[in-house]
């Protein structure tokens, strides 16, 4: 059953409001990108440095019950993951004055006060050092740029050069779009985010591709129709699919929203955003730059022939 029917709407037409939308939404992603070398950014451990103390519980444990009790002691910053059992927990914490075995002491007696009937033992006390977190940094950046230039390569070989400027732009796009939304709402940046961000970039160019997919399809159709009639009937008619995909995409990563917990919070929001942005960008971004490309080589053919 055909739910929207046929759709006739004029997506190129609308180009210049969204190229201002998405200059705005680039804008404010580099200038998250530019805070982390400024040291504006709230990096987790992962990148600036910190400790880990790993503790085990004699009797399972609960996030809900350990991260109210640390905040109330100084701790409010403190990263907490439950490991396999539920009776193991990680604790990480940015960089602090003071050794290690300090700090593991202070985290250790804010638990056994808070938690006297539930005996437990350090099982390791680990550093990450500003150095290491500064080349985690280096290798995130460019396993995000390498990603790009491989989705350069892979759509250019695929369909052709100007489209994957194209789907690079978007994807582009889409990462400083989450970039700019996490920096805004101060959301830690760390090793899983990045993960995040790899993750759209991947479904961003999946949906792009799909786009330009059929407009490949319908160019060598030989028909006379122009450019931009071609790529907005295109769009239109992978539009039912690409909206089914997003919403069964969403909805999963609604749940994982809602009811992943803590840990895995700024991750599913990353992802959410994602695909949002994703779906935006796949419509409106790269056939808008598929066509300006198209229109300024035709610009410099009718130079050089004049």
């Amino acid at each position: 059953m055909d739910i929207w029917g046929e759709t006739k709407i004029d997506f190129l037409g609308k180009r210049r409001i969204t190229f201002v939308i998405s200059t705005v939404i680039i804008l404010m992603g580099l200038w998250a990108i530019l805070a982390i070398p400024m040291g504006k950014a709230n990096l987790g451990t992962d990148f600036s440095g910190g400790v880990s103390v790993q503790f085990r519980f004699e009797k399972p444990v609960s996030m809900e019950t350990v991260r109210p009790l640390l905040a109330e002691n100084g701790f409010k910053d403190a990263n907490l993951q439950q490991l396999a059992g539920n009776d193991k927990l990680l604790v990480r914490l940015k960089r602090t004055e003071g050794d290690l075995s300090a700090v593991s002491r202070s985290l250790g007696d804010v638990l056994a006060k808070g938690m006297p009937d539930n005996p437990f033992v350090v099982d390791s006390t680990t550093e990450v050092g500003p150095t290491v977190g500064k080349k985690l940094q280096q290798d995130a950046l460019w396993a995000i740029l390498f990603s790009l230039l491989g989705i350069l390569i892979y759509v250019g070989w695929r369909f052709d050069f100007r489209f994957g400027v194209a789907a690079v732009v978007a994807t582009f796009h889409d990462v400083l779009a989450v970039m700019a939304l996490l920096y805004i709402l101060d959301k830690e940046m760390s090793l899983l985010i990045v993960t995040a961000l790899l993750t759209v970039a991947g479904y961003s160019l999946t949906d792009t591709v799909v786009v330009f997919d059929r407009i490949r399809e319908n160019m060598h159709k030989k028909t006379k129709e122009e450019f931009v009639p071609l790529i907005n009937r295109s769009v239109n008619e992978v539009l039912r699919r690409t909206i089914v995909t997003s919403l069964t995409t969403l909805l999963a990563t609604l749940a994982l929203l809602l009811l992943g917990g803590e840990v895995i919070h700024d991750f599913a929001l990353s992802l959410f955003a994602g695909i949002l942005v994703g779906t935006y960008s796949s419509i409106f971004i790269a056939s808008p730059v598929l066509l300006f490309w198209k229109e300024k080589g035709r610009a410099s053919v009718a130079v050089a022939k004049a």
